[in-house]
């Protein structure tokens, strides 16, 4: 009755991006966006930017995450966010991205919903040059930024075709 079985759908790979831990692995977009969503539930704790937090962590210690991700998903997220904070000496800023103006905003995205705008935006615009950690320091640094944290403007509900043609453009405009 091998047909009965419910199969997984197979997960979508991001230009051959390899687990370090199993090379046969190739990293998944699940795994870029539970690392995104990490990097922002992690900022907002601290309560700075994202490019902080994927600075900090850096290429290495991404491309780790993202190879541990299958795992890590199954770990309590505060416990993460705690450790991240910890092992990579993340300070306590003053960048709030949750000071918003409720009579514009009264319900702000959760991290998960940013993160998964995060790491399409990686996955839309990631090069066959380079790998997804890569993807994710050049993401984070995008002069959209700004306008996708700002949850008093709508920037990060757009569709992810009009986020991508805004990050190659450098604004909303």
């Amino acid at each position: 009755m091998e047909d009965d079985k419910i199969s997984k759908p197979e997960a979508v790979s991001l230009h051959g991006t390899r687990n370090i831990y199993f090379p046969d692995r190739e990293i998944t977009f699940d795994d870029l966006k539970f690392v995104c969503y990490m990097i922002e539930r992690t900022a907002r704790r601290i309560k700075q930017p994202n490019a902080y937090v994927a600075d900090h962590i850096g290429k290495d210690e991404l491309l780790r995450n993202l190879s541990l991700a299958d795992v890590l998903h199954c770990e309590n997220p505060d416990d993460v966010a705690d450790r991240w904070i910890e092992e990579y000496k993340l300070e306590r800023g003053g960048h709030d991205v949750m000071d918003i103006d409720k009579t514009l905003t009264p319900v702000p995205p959760t991290a998960i919903q940013m993160g998964k705008v995060y790491a399409r935006l990686v996955q839309s615009t990631l090069s066959s040059q380079e790998n997804t950690a890569d993807g994710i320091l050049r993401v984070y640094h995008s002069p959209i930024c700004q306008q996708l944290d700002n949850y008093n403007c709508s920037a990060y509900y757009e569709p992810s075709y009009f986020i991508t043609r805004a990050y190659y453009q450098g604004n909303f405009n």
